[in-house]
């Protein structure tokens, strides 16, 4: 947890994945996925688990997704079914093993009444070497500090309340068919999302790698490290009927002059899949092959019944992982802030760690709009000084780190000069949420896209990631079995594409809470209501905001993957010892 992976060595490689007919021979697959991360790995497995063949895409190795997740327990049922239908289509024999010689059981790796959380890598669980534990870290403490202003005076409310108690064993039949059913129910899990990843990752190896060991062709395939070839009139082939062919082409990554860069490899055959009669792309928020197809997103409108009017849903935030032991805890915190003018703003902080592990500290904290970060205004650096020059950018990047361990000492009750001794693997990075979403799901007469790519809003709450793999990928399920009886495949894909928006539309309307109602929805809506009423203050209740178009930032960048393989550690202890009691005054209302 926290410590970034290097790529598996013992993993089958591209040369591997060749028969004696050569890459043409993967060749219309029942399923592509264009990138793996968790929408379209859950994907993969409900189409295995289906009987389907499948292909999937990416442009980078092993993931590397640093941040940690809140999961809903729909996850854990899901994993259970997949491996149910697994051992029902292929039998004990034709489902991959753990390194120790066990079924390996996707759900009895995520979660188990037999094992325990804590510090543990989804490695360690597949290949054996740790028999005792599971990967998901439960949620025992579930706090918000309530720190607005109440009267012109300073003001405290603490809410605490127990987690949810996770089931013994998945239960199929808890799996909600509605994403905003998942989403306001409570988180129950945390954990690493590389680790969740990496658990689906792996499974889908040994399935491939079992396959060809046995020398049949592989119910999957993984090219990691290739990409659609971008070329004009190539990658995307327009076949007679408007289906899509799609010609993939491996990838060297360089860190060239500090940027990592990416071009095909040289003297490296281009890879010819066929066409697939789907192929989902869920490449994050941003997608080039979306693009390609004459996918668009739009920014989504929020009206926070301010007087203003819909406006842009945006909010700033900073993060960073320090080494604190935040444990099975799940805590919020929404504070007051005050501009120049005395007008109020409303600011949220949120503390995730994970069950007995004191190197998962995950702390966001809101950026309030009229705050600026401006060296020259803070006067940390004279008038005229050049913007680009090493003095004012270390300015820039002391203003940041100040305010960051300001607020994240608010919300862990550690004070200000303890916290700033210990150490932080990362950031704090600033970064901007923007709620978007594309007209429609389907860009081609096999195609849709899915995840944050079809549509984004704030992932506080690991919402948007719940929606995926959840949500989106299980859409996938039904596909199948909308196939399986009989159902076209044009009318199968558009039902699809519908219900992928669906349940995005679902995800937006939730996070746009977020935004600025109180309470955070994966607390559940009878937490939220239980917050509301110990606060005094409405749960629809707005503060005083200002349009995202007057915001003034320097180097307001969205957070970019790469960044969690540019570590910039800054060494301390490791806070092990369990988080000071949450102090019940105001720290406005403390003696110095």
């Amino acid at each position: 947890m926290g410590v970034m992976r290097q790529p598996n060595a013992d993993l089958v490689t591209d040369e591997d994945l060749r028969d004696p007919h050569g890459p043409e021979s993967t060749h219309n697959p029942d399923f592509v996925a264009l990138g793996l991360g968790g929408t379209n790995m859950m994907a993969m497995l409900w189409t295995l688990a289906m009987g389907r063949s499948s292909v999937g895409v990416e442009l980078r190795g092993d993931p590397g997704l640093g941040v940690h997740w809140n999961i809903r327990e729909d996850l854990f049922h899901q994993l259970g079914l997949i491996d149910r239908m697994m051992l029902e289509e292929y039998g004990e024999d034709g489902v991959p093993r753990r390194g120790d010689g066990r079924t390996l059981r996707l759900a009895e790796c995520f979660y188990g009444s037999r094992t325990t959380g804590g510090d543990v890598s989804a490695d360690e669980i597949v290949c054996g070497f740790d028999q005792q534990q599971h990967l998901a870290g439960s949620i025992y403490h579930i706090e918000f500090i309530d720190d607005r202003w109440k009267d012109g005076a300073p003001h405290r409310v603490v809410s605490m309340m127990q987690g949810p108690q996770p089931d013994p064993e998945p239960d199929p039949s808890k799996i909600r068919t509605r994403v905003a059913d998942v989403l306001s129910g409570p988180s129950t899990f945390q954990a690493g999302a590389s680790e969740v990843l990496v658990l689906l990752r792996r499974y889908l190896e040994a399935v491939q790698a079992m396959d060809l060991a046995r020398g049949i062709e592989p119910r999957v395939r993984i090219y990691t490290q290739h990409r659609v070839v971008p070329d004009e009139g190539d990658g995307f082939i327009d076949e007679p009927d408007g289906r899509k062919r799609i010609r993939i082409e491996p990838l060297q990554e360089l860190d060239h002059r500090g940027t990592f860069v990416r071009t095909r490899r040289p003297g490296a055959e281009t890879i010819d899949i066929g066409v697939p009669e789907l192929f989902v792309i869920a490449e994050g928020a941003s997608s080039s092959d979306a693009e390609r197809l004459g996918f668009t997103q739009r920014d989504v409108l929020v009206d926070h019944q301010d007087g203003r009017g819909p406006v842009v849903a945006q909010a700033d935030f900073l993060a960073g992982l320090v080494g604190v032991l935040v444990d099975g805890r799940l805590r919020r915190r929404i504070s007051s802030e005050f501009d120049e003018e005395g007008n109020e703003y409303w600011v949220r902080q949120l503390a995730v760690g994970h069950e007995g592990d004191p190197e998962v500290g995950w702390i966001m904290v809101q950026v309030p709009d009229f705050k600026t970060f401006d060296p020259v205004a803070s006067q940390l650096v004279p008038a005229g000084t050049d913007i680009g020059s090493s003095e004012y950018f270390a300015a820039y990047q002391q203003l940041l780190y100040q305010f960051f361990i300001d607020q994240a000492s608010g919300i862990l009750e550690i004070p200000k000069e303890e916290l700033a001794t210990i150490h932080m693997e990362y950031g704090p990075k600033l970064f901007s949420i923007v709620e978007r979403i594309g007209h429609d799901a389907q860009v081609a007469p096999n195609g849709v896209v899915a995840g944050d790519t079809l549509g984004n809003g704030h992932f506080l709450t690991s919402g948007g990631a719940m929606t995926g793999m959840i949500g989106h990928s299980a859409r996938v399920l039904r596909y199948w079995q909308d196939r399986d009886k009989g159902l076209p495949a044009e009318r199968a894909i558009r039902s699809l594409a519908d219900t992928v928006k669906e349940d995005t539309e679902a995800w937006l309307e939730a996070s746009a809470t977020e935004f600025s109602q109180t309470a955070p929805v994966n607390f559940g809506a009878e937490r939220m209501q239980e917050i509301a009423d110990a606060s005094g203050i409405a749960q629809d209740a707005r503060a005083h905001m200002i349009d995202a178009s007057r915001r003034f930032r320097h180097a307001l960048l969205p957070l970019d993957p790469s960044d969690w393989r540019r570590l910039v550690i800054r060494y301390g202890r490791l806070y092990a010892d369990p988080l000071p009691e949450v102090n019940p005054l105001h720290p406005a209302a403390r003696r110095p």
